[in-house]
């Protein structure tokens, strides 16, 4: 029997036209014909509907093909404008020509009505990672993000930080036992844990490819990705009582981390961005990162199912982290916050229009809003509080941003350099490559004082014991 699963490698999407192209194979392999026949015809359906609208096996899959093909086509034409909308900038002094011409040309885009950029932009995909970009009844995967809903969360305990000195141990191991670090990072079968987002039957057999990744989030659920993610003991001070927070004024012990929805949101990102980039086959060179998928049809409804359904998991990989290194350290917590970036949400403009805004490595800053902005393996972090400014699309940085590329921090600073950096600011490494040294940041003091309009601090985190993947780097 021919299965969706092998149509789905040979091409076919999920939805009605999987199920049309079944039923044809099914009725020729009944008639005496081989697989092997049964799926050449089939590609050749697929690769040209028009031509079987007449025959009476495959009709019904031609149809179906064809008003796919309708739905999927684009409402907006893959021209660029001649001049991209001009969009503010907050930090410029500190911010690469490489990102500012990305986002211009993300300006160019038809679909494009707003923008603005962080003062931690740099580099990225397509969109610069501290862009932000609203868009009129489209999605851009891409401008998503390969780690859907990737996000920061900060727990804070009612214990003292001068713990962290006087368990030293416990905590550590806290961090090394609780949580995996790198790319294909897994827990074995007996070591997996619960979370009731692995219930949610409805979320996952939303789509087959979210269907497809419930095991993946099974086995990833309360894990962290390499590169810049971390999870990190530190000290957190409040200067002044928090009622958000509940809390009076004092330094607590903290734990903060930044991971996102690992291979769940990497596989979705893959997928829809090719799609995304087969409908738009004329877009320019220098944006075929950022082809966009209208959300009226099936595609980009498909992608945004899947995107929630990340941005919920990435929530639920952060509460599980959380619970269990603070139930192995023993501590309990008196307030939390959390934030996502690499997503995208529906909102309206100042004047009234619908869009849809994609931050990438942008952290939301409505009026009231709170939110953590991090720095470095060894610089301090702070929770935030928006100040709702409408042109930066009520956004701010999602930390202090890279100055230096992953290869010009490999090639230039040298592990004694790191090392003592972490040490005159009393930090214990006990993963992270020499990419990740604090010294190929930018500043985290001037890239907040350059958005004091965007957001105001409540609080500040000072790391003290920080877990991040090793890669290649062994410390």
């Amino acid at each position: 029997m021919i299965t969706g699963k092998v149509l789905k490698l040979r091409g076919w999407k999920e939805g009605r036209t999987v199920g049309a192209a079944k039923v044809a194979a099914q009725h020729l392999i009944s008639l005496g014909h081989s697989q092997d026949e049964v799926l050449q015809k089939l590609d050749a359906v697929l690769e040209n509907p028009s031509a079987f609208l007449a025959d009476p096996t495959f009709c019904a899959v031609a149809s179906e093909l064809i008003a796919r093909q309708r739905n999927d086509q684009s409402k907006f034409a893959d021209a660029l404008r001649e001049t991209p909308i001009e969009f503010p900038i907050w930090g410029a002094g500190e911010i690469d020509e490489g990102a500012l011409t990305q986002m211009r040309n993300a300006m160019r885009l038809p679909v494009s009505v707003a923008g603005s950029l962080m003062p931690d932009a740099h580099v990225g995909y397509g969109l610069p990672i501290g862009g932000v970009l609203a868009t009129r009844e489209t999605v851009i995967p891409y401008a998503v993000g390969v780690d859907i809903a990737c996000r920061m969360k900060i727990s804070i305990f009612e214990q003292s930080p001068a713990i962290l000195g006087q368990h030293k141990l416990r905590f550590e191991n806290a961090l090394r036992d609780q949580t995996r670090f790198g790319a294909g990072a897994k827990w074995g079968r007996h070591e997996r844990k619960s979370h009731e987002i692995l219930d949610d039957h409805d979320g996952w057999n939303a789509t087959g490819l979210l269907r497809s990744l419930r095991p993946k989030a099974e086995e990833q659920l309360g894990t962290s990705g390499s590169g810049n993610h971390f999870v990190e003991w530190g000290e957190f001070e409040l200067k002044a009582p928090s009622a958000e927070l509940g809390l009076s004024a004092g330094k607590y012990l903290a734990l903060l981390s930044h991971s996102g929805s690992r291979g769940v949101g990497h596989k979705i990102a893959t997928e829809f961005s090719r799609l995304a980039s087969s409908l738009h086959p004329q877009l320019a060179d220098v944006v075929k990162h950022l082809a966009w998928l209208d959300l009226d049809s099936d595609a980009g409804r498909e992608y945004w199912l899947a995107m929630e359904q990340a941005g919920k998991f990435a929530a639920a990989n952060h509460a599980v982290i959380h619970r269990e290194v603070a139930k192995a350290a023993g501590v309990d917590v008196v307030a939390s916050v959390e934030n996502h970036h690499n997503f995208a949400w529906k909102e309206t403009l100042e004047d009234g229009t619908e869009v849809v805004v994609h931050r990438k490595g942008a952290t939301p800053a409505g009026e009231g809003v709170l939110g953590v902005i991090p720095g470095s393996m060894a610089d301090a972090g702070y929770v935030v509080r928006g100040k709702g400014n409408a042109p930066s699309l009520h956004s701010a940085s999602h930390g202090a941003g890279r100055k230096m590329s992953r290869k010009a921090a490999n090639d230039s600073i040298t592990k004694v350099q790191r090392d003592r950096y972490l040490e005159a600011r009393g930090v214990k490494l006990l993963g992270g490559g020499l990419d990740e040294a604090p010294q190929a940041y930018k500043d985290i003091e001037t890239v907040i004082a350059a958005q004091d309009d965007l957001v105001e601090i409540v609080g500040k985190f000072q790391p003290k014991i920080v877990m991040m993947s090793k890669d290649k780097e062994d410390i």
